[in-house]
């Protein structure tokens, strides 16, 4: 009797993520690649030490405006899904098909390719890096309290200034901080939302800002720049200079950092799926739940053969600058719908609200770096571009018209089969 009630149990996304868990999902999201493989790009197109040292700031500002834009949002719209629905109910259904048709083909497989190079870079790291003996305590000691503050001279060298690369040291930044916008996928399931989503942001962010501050710190403190830009994995040459007897252990950490990133897009994304599912600009497979995990399933599936063909022909740094330019393009638009919402109802008191200047900063600051991307990397960027553009005709073919007969049932009988492989349902009732 007991089995048949628990099987009986109305099938919906269960509220268990709490503040400390959502404070948990946005740190683990943010502290994972990024770090660790955006310190060499953001050198690179920065020109200078100095310099660098000031985009990792301002992405960190960047990002804290954009956290608090969608805190506000999140407070607005009462639905899971991030951008998605963010772009859907504030400038309709084509935009958002258009970042759904990019975020599965470009930035969600070409981000999560990204973090798995950097989890195999450094996974592998010990086995090839040459052995090297124990260092005594005390001069582990010595090392710390030491400054080697030569490294820190001609900081700002104007010689080495490339300032048309500077969007591109942009997105290196911005992908090290990417993740503050997580408990945007999961609104539904979120304990107190109106509560959670502001303090949980606000105090994620300033916490990696300060983190990331430090440890760029740290590394140009040990390693000049042209070791930075020569190293195939900044934190490894960095311990093997500061702390040479952990010079195995930084890997592994890492690796295992980056394998909490992965996780954690892994479950957000698939929320992305789901909601553009039930809102019907999406395959119904994607919208139903496991009759027993009540998760979204068959939209967690999904992703791997694309992060599989990203991961196989993809190099970091070039798939990084492919993906940003989409992504940032909508999210600029996600805080533009922000400002447009406010204008369309005045009269919704939301519990959280930012001054105006915030989501128009963060907007023009997010469309006018993706416009100068185009002369920065304009190969990647036009890849970017040509894949958003590609949504168009694929919407207004099937999506905007009533999909005809002849595909209907042959959907309905594959979504059948599958959905009794998977032991999927459709959600029971709606939490929001």
């Amino acid at each position: 009797m007991g089995k048949d009630k628990k099987e009986q149990e109305p099938v919906f996304l269960r509220k268990k993520i709490t503040l400390l868990r959502a404070f948990s999902l946005l740190i683990g999201s943010m502290i994972g690649s990024g770090i660790f493989i955006s310190p060499k790009g953001v050198l690179k197109n920065s020109g200078s030490m100095g310099l660098s040292l000031v985009v990792w700031f301002a992405c960190g500002v960047l990002s804290m405006f954009g956290a608090l834009c969608y805190a506000e949002l999140g407070t607005r719209i009462t639905k899971s899904g991030g951008h998605y629905i963010y772009i859907l109910e504030t400038l309709g259904r084509l935009p958002s098909f258009l970042f759904l048709w990019a975020e599965f083909f470009a930035i969600r497989p070409a981000n999560s390719a990204v973090i798995s190079l950097a989890f195999g870079s450094y996974m592998l790291e010990p086995f090839f890096a040459p052995c090297a003996p124990p260092v005594p305590a005390v001069k582990l000691v010595s090392l710390l309290g030491y400054c080697h503050t030569e490294n820190f001279q001609d900081a700002f060298d104007r010689q080495s200034l490339v300032l048309d690369k500077l969007p591109l040291a942009f997105y290196a930044g911005m992908f090290a901080y990417s993740g503050w916008f997580q408990t945007s996928f999961v609104r539904e399931e979120l304990v107190r939302p109106e509560r959670n989503i502001p303090l949980a942001v606000i105090v994620s962010v300033i916490t990696v800002i300060v983190g990331y501050m430090l440890t760029n710190v740290s590394y140009y403190t040990v390693l000049e720049t042209q070791d930075v830009l020569a190293s195939p994995a900044v934190a490894v040459s960095f311990a093997q200079q500061a702390f040479k007897s952990l010079t195995s252990v930084i890997p592994i950490l890492v690796s295992l950092s980056c394998f909490g990133t992965m996780n954690g897009g892994i479950f957000t994304f698939s929320r992305t799926l789901f909601v553009a599912s039930r809102e019907g600009q999406w395959p119904p497979l994607f919208s139903m739940i496991h009759i027993r995990r009540h998760t979204p399933l068959p939209a967690v599936m999904l992703m791997f053969p694309l992060v599989t063909t990203m991961v196989c022909i993809g190099d970091i740094y070039h798939l990084l600058n492919f993906f940003s330019f989409s992504r940032w393009l909508f999210i600029g638009l996600a805080t533009l719908g922000l400002i447009v919402h406010r204008y369309r109802h005045p009269e919704l008191q939301s519990p959280f609200k930012v001054p105006l200047f915030i989501p128009i900063s963060f907007t023009i600051i997010c469309l006018f770096t993706v416009a100068m991307s185009f002369y920065s990397d304009p190969v990647n960027i036009s890849i970017g571009c040509t894949i958003v553009l590609s949504g168009f005709p694929v919407y207004y073919l099937i999506i905007h018209k009533q999909m005809s007969d002849c595909f209907r049932s042959p959907l309905y009988y594959l979504t059948h089969k599958l959905q009794l492989l998977l032991e999927v349902v459709q959600q029971e009732i709606k939490t929001y």
